[in-house]
């Protein structure tokens, strides 16, 4: 959510970041509902004071006529202030959903675009294997290895489902492993285990909702209704909602690893084949809670970023980091940078640059969740402030399985394991 002090001082600025982000919001109609807000709570406060002292004085009069008039005040204005609360609470329910519409403003250095195809490639690590035979792609690979299930997978469970199968399994299982590993024991994060199945309160707190809610499965519907989401940062991040922090335990720095479900709305007919993009899958995700200062979270955005990118030299998969344009960010990011993994079973002959896919995302939000959560902590000079949040991901997984298995193919069949995947897999060094 947004600083309701600052829409109020720079609309034109909520204005313009809405239509960069290709977001549709009537700014001057919300300024409107806030003021008739507002009145509405001025009108209460004034006729509760007035209460206030007229119940003071009753006790002071001694006439019986004028304590009979005073007492029968009293009444019409218990009745008024009664019904000013009500206009105030209205008021107040009216205004709140359209505040959850308004999406954060893109930073300045955040590149104008329509969606993805106007992101910026900032620059790129490793390169693309020359094959000196015709490469399989991950699906072709992983039928004939006995790794991947597609038939049974949507005969259980619809489309874009799948099984992991023996040394498919384990593969899995080791990347996210070692994503968390490096997460609690080199890095400094607290381990954790998050719910993935939460109260909307979560989801709108951490701006999944209202925007995105198309996007999540509602497994629970009712007065107990309960969500599955589709990444740690909605745990992660809302752990401390409604919370005071002190200054000196930020910045908060946790890592999970949890079952991710996304419907993949608006994607129907895209990427159907393969594990780029499928309905449940495994994610390490990181995320930081630190102090109200904007240089600081740049600093985060860009030391999340690294940890990403280390990840992917260790297991040697060339890459190329994105910044994303403003209608490529979403409601919530203030800016998003993404790490896209080279895979050659996507690369097209007629462009060079194709064969990447996205398998990272580093996003800093400032206090756009923090406000939503009320999620905060108390500075050096006792002052509340709201925290600023960011994430990233470490690792998702089967996704990051294409580029491993794609990339260390071998022309007879084989896939050899990447060296540093080994220990989490008994030393084995070859699939085949």
């Amino acid at each position: 959510m947004i600083d309701l002090k600052d829409l109020r001082d720079n609309p034109e600025k909520y204005q313009r970041g809405a239509a960069l982000k290709r977001v549709t919001v009537d700014i001057a109609a919300i300024l409107k509902a806030d003021e008739q807000r507002l009145a509405a709570q001025r009108e209460f406060e004034r006729l509760r004071f007035e209460q206030n002292k007229a119940s003071t004085e009753i006790g002071r009069l001694k006439e019986p006529a004028e304590k009979k008039a005073a007492i029968a005040r009293m009444g019409e204005l218990k009745q008024q202030v009664k019904e000013a609360e009500e206009r105030m609470k209205t008021a107040e329910a009216q205004i709140e959903p359209l505040l959850l519409q308004i999406p954060q403003p893109p930073d300045a250095d955040v590149p104008e675009g329509k969606d993805a195809s106007q992101n910026v490639v900032l620059y790129r690590w490793g390169e693309p294997r020359k094959f000196n035979f015709t490469p399989k792609s991950h699906v072709d690979l992983g039928l004939a290895l006995g790794l991947i299930d597609f038939e049974r997978g949507v005969k259980i469970a619809g489309s874009r489902s799948f099984y992991l199968r023996s040394l498919g399994a384990e593969l899995h299982q080791a990347v996210l492993r070692m994503a968390f590993d490096m997460m609690t024991r080199e890095k400094g994060f607290t381990g954790m285990t998050v719910p993935v199945l939460v109260r909307e309160e979560a989801m709108r707190g951490t701006g999944f909702f209202p925007g995105g809610r198309d996007q999540a499965y509602d497994v629970d519907p009712g007065p107990d209704e309960r969500f599955l989401t589709g990444t740690a940062e909605v745990g992660l991040t809302a752990y401390h909602m409604d919370e005071v922090l002190e200054e000196s335990t930020l910045p908060r720095k946790y890592v999970a690893v949890s079952t991710c479900f996304r419907r993949e709305a608006g994607t129907y007919g895209k990427d159907t084949a393969g594990l780029y993009r499928v309905h449940q899958f495994d994610k390490c995700e990181q995320v930081v809670i630190c102090r109200n200062d904007i240089e600081e979270s740049k600093t985060w955005h860009r030391e999340m970023l690294s940890y990403a990118e280390e990840m992917l030299k260790r297991l040697n998969l060339p890459y190329r980091v994105v910044q994303c344009c403003t209608g490529d960010i979403g409601i919530k990011n203030a800016s998003q940078i993404d790490i896209e993994s080279w895979m050659p079973s996507r690369a097209n002959d007629k462009d060079p640059d194709s064969g990447y896919g996205e398998t990272h995302s580093a996003s800093r939000l400032y206090e756009f969740q923090s406000r939503r959560l009320n999620l905060r902590y108390k500075d050096a000079e006792g002052k509340l402030r709201f925290c600023h949040t960011l994430n990233n991901t470490v690792a998702a997984s089967p996704r990051i399985l294409i580029p491993i298995l794609e990339n260390y193919q071998n022309a007879d069949g084989t896939v050899t394991i990447p060296e540093v995947l080994r220990p989490y897999l008994n030393g084995r060094e070859k699939i085949g």
